[in-house]
């Protein structure tokens, strides 16, 4: 009898889902949860900035002071994962855009490699300008990041 009970609710379920997906396919909309679009974050071809994906950059500047020697990268693929080289070390992170320009870098996954005391400092202070990061700009070659404590770190698109 328990059988006979299970088999008839199921039927009944699967009746309501067609019947839900039906419905939903004659409103010209897929069956489920939709995902609504946030009119605050620029899209592709309203004439707002798009968040540079598929690009890679190299530092030029952090708060008016110039990068020597080998300067830090940051390249960002089509999937928001961040990779490049820190002055020291490599590092692995992800960079999501916000709204209104703003941009948000996740910890960071990092080598181990140890530099002299100059180069290490250089590196902290790069990874901390991008992972305090507020706000993103592209002005001409360059991408500017606004760090949230006021800090300001220019990088140079590269090849």
């Amino acid at each position: 009898m328990n059988a006979l009970r299970l088999a008839t609710l199921l039927a009944a379920l699967a009746t309501v889902s067609a019947a839900h997906a039906q419905t939903a396919a004659t409103l010209g909309r897929p069956a489920g949860p939709t995902r609504q679009v946030d009119n605050k974050v620029p899209q592709p071809g309203e004439g707002g900035k798009v968040f540079p994906l598929n690009s890679s950059w190299v530092a030029v500047s952090l708060n008016g002071k110039p990068f020597t020697g080998e300067r830090p990268s940051f390249k960002l693929d089509d999937q928001l994962r961040a990779t490049g080289f820190s002055g020291c070390n490599t590092y692995a992170t992800a960079a999501y855009p916000l709204r209104e320009q703003g941009l948000a870098v996740g910890p960071f996954a990092l080598t181990k490699k140890s530099c002299d005391k100059t180069t290490m400092a250089l590196e902290q202070a790069f990874l901390v300008a991008l992972r305090s990061s507020g706000k993103w700009d592209i002005q001409g070659r360059n991408l500017i990041i606004q760090t949230q404590n006021g800090g300001r770190l220019i990088l140079e698109r590269s090849l």
